[in-house]
C-alpha cells in the first residue's frame, strides 16, 4: 500500500511537471505567434520623387498638402517670401524687389504645386492677386481638393479669419469669411493686434487644415491657430453649421499657460488645433499638437477618448497632422511628429504605437519640422517639411511586415 501511494505521488507529480512544461510551451507559441501576427506598414523613400522643377524653382517652408482623387499630390508652400517664412535670401533670384539678380539661382516657385505620380509638376498657380477679388492669406497653411474638384486654402498670418476656394486651375470661387475680421480697432494700424472668437459664425481664426466630408457635403476646419474649435463648414453656402471645443465642449477664448508634462490635460485645445480628419467610421480625430494628444469626437462633436502621443514632447508638440491606411478598415493611423521628427504609426482600433520611421536630418527620409502626411490611393505616404526642411517626400508602400525599430527607411535597409 505504502508503495503504491509513492508510485501515485511520483505519476502525479510527473503529470504536474508535464503539464507545467506544456503550458511553457504553449505560451512560448503562443507569444512567437502573436509577435508574428503583430505587423505593421513598411515604407522605403523614393530618393528621387518629386522629379526636378521647371524655370529653377525652388520651394520654401512646405505647409499643406493633399492627394485627389486622381492621386495628384497637392502642395501648398511659403516661397514668397524671404527669411524663416519662406526662402532664404540666398534661395532667391531678387535680392529686394527690384534689385539685381545675384545668379541664375533661384525662382520661388508658385504657392500652389500639383505633382503626377511620376513627380512631375502638371499645375502651378496662386498668390496675391490685386485684381482678382480675393485676400490671398498672409501665411497661407493647408490646401484640400473636395470632391467637385475646387481647391480649398486656408491661412495662419495674423489677419487670416477666412478661407478660399478655387478651380483646380487657380480660377477663384469664393472667399468665405473676411480678412482681419479679428483685428482689435483699438489696436495701431502699424501693429494690429487680433483676438480670438471662437464663437463667431462668419468668421475664421487663423485656418490650419480643412477636411471634406463628400457625403455631407461639408468641410471639417481645424480653426486652431487663434480660435479654439473644430467648425463644421457646409461647402456651397460656407455657412457654418456647428463647432465644437475640447472634450466636445464649448469652445473658449481663453489663453493657456506653457503646456507642462504630467498636468491635468487642459480643458481647451491650445493653439494650434492642427488638423480635424475624419475616419470611414464617422469618427474625427482632432490635432492638438502643444496638447500632445489626439481626441476623437462623432460628426457632431460628441467626445468619444483622448490619447497622449509622447507627453514629454515640448514646444511646438508632437501631434502634428494624421492620415489613414488605405485598406477598407482604415487600420493604420499614421501621425506626423515635427517635434521627435518621425513619423509614427498606430493600430488605430487601439491607437498602441505600433512602430515609426524618420528622425532628424537632411538626407532622404529624415525630416526637419515634417508638418503634414497625406496618403495616396496605393497606400504610398506623402510629408511636407516647415522651418528649414523645405521638401516634399514619398515613401513608398512596401506592404506589411515584422514590426522593426524604425530608422530612416532607406532602400535595402
Amino acid at each position: 500500500m505504502e508503495r503504491l501511494k509513492k508510485t501515485r505521488k511520483i505519476y502525479v507529480g510527473a503529470a504536474f511537471v508535464a503539464i507545467l512544461l506544456a503550458l511553457g510551451v504553449g505560451q512560448m507559441v503562443m507569444d512567437n505567434v502573436s509577435a508574428q501576427a503583430k505587423q505593421a506598414p513598411k515604407f522605403e523613400v523614393d530618393p528621387f520623387w518629386p522629379k526636378p522643377m521647371p524655370n529653377n524653382w525652388v520651394l520654401g517652408q512646405t505647409i499643406g498638402l493633399t492627394v485627389d482623387d486622381r492621386d495628384h499630390i497637392w502642395l501648398i508652400h511659403r516661397g514668397n517670401d524671404p527669411g524663416t517664412a519662406g526662402l532664404d535670401r540666398t534661395e532667391l533670384a531678387i535680392v529686394t524687389p527690384g534689385g539685381p539678380r545675384v545668379g541664375e539661382c533661384c525662382i520661388a516657385a508658385p504657392p500652389v504645386m500639383e505633382f503626377d505620380q511620376a513627380g512631375n509638376v502638371v499645375g502651378s498657380w496662386g498668390g496675391p492677386n490685386p485684381a482678382g477679388g480675393y485676400e490671398w492669406p498672409e501665411s497661407n497653411h493647408g490646401v484640400v481638393i473636395d470632391h467637385k474638384g475646387f481647391v480649398w486654402i486656408g491661412g495662419n498670418g495674423g489677419g487670416d479669419s477666412h478661407i478660399l476656394k478655387f478651380t483646380r486651375d487657380g480660377k477663384f470661387v469664393a472667399q468665405y469669411g473676411k480678412a482681419r475680421a479679428r483685428k482689435d480697432p483699438a489696436s495701431p494700424a502699424d501693429k494690429p493686434v487680433y483676438r480670438a472668437n471662437s464663437m463667431d459664425m462668419d468668421n475664421f481664426g487663423r485656418v490650419a487644415k480643412m477636411f471634406i466630408d463628400p457625403k455631407a457635403n461639408e468641410a471639417y476646419v481645424s480653426d486652431g491657430y487663434l480660435n479654439h474649435r473644430v467648425a463644421v463648414m457646409d461647402l456651397d453656402s460656407g455657412k457654418i453649421k456647428r463647432f465644437w471645443g475640447a472634450y466636445g465642449e464649448p469652445p473658449t477664448d481663453l489663453q493657456l499657460p506653457r503646456y507642462v508634462p504630467g498636468e491635468t490635460p487642459a480643458k481647451q485645445f491650445r493653439n494650434p488645433l492642427h488638423c480635424a480628419e475624419m475616419s470611414v467610421d464617422g469618427l474625427v480625430y482632432a490635432c492638438d499638437r502643444s496638447n500632445d494628444r489626439v481626441q476623437i469626437f462623432t460628426r457632431e462633436g460628441k467626445f468619444v477618448r483622448e490619447h497622449i502621443i509622447h507627453p514629454t514632447t515640448l514646444a511646438d508638440g508632437s501631434v502634428w497632422d494624421i492620415a489613414f491606411s488605405k485598406d477598407p478598415a482604415q487600420r493604420f493611423l499614421y501621425m506626423a511628429d515635427g517635434v521627435n521628427e518621425h513619423v509614427r504609426i498606430f493600430e488605430r482600433s487601439t491607437m498602441e504605437e505600433l512602430t515609426h520611421f524618420g528622425y532628424g536630418g537632411r538626407q532622404p527620409g529624415m525630416f526637419l519640422g515634417v508638418h503634414s502626411i497625406a496618403t495616396d490611393s496605393k497606400g504610398n505616404i506623402y510629408t511636407t517639411e516647415i522651418y528649414t526642411g523645405k521638401r516634399l517626400q514619398k515613401f513608398v508602400n512596401k506592404g506589411l511586415g515584422p514590426i522593426g525599430k524604425g530608422g530612416v527607411p532607406w532602400p535595402g535597409m
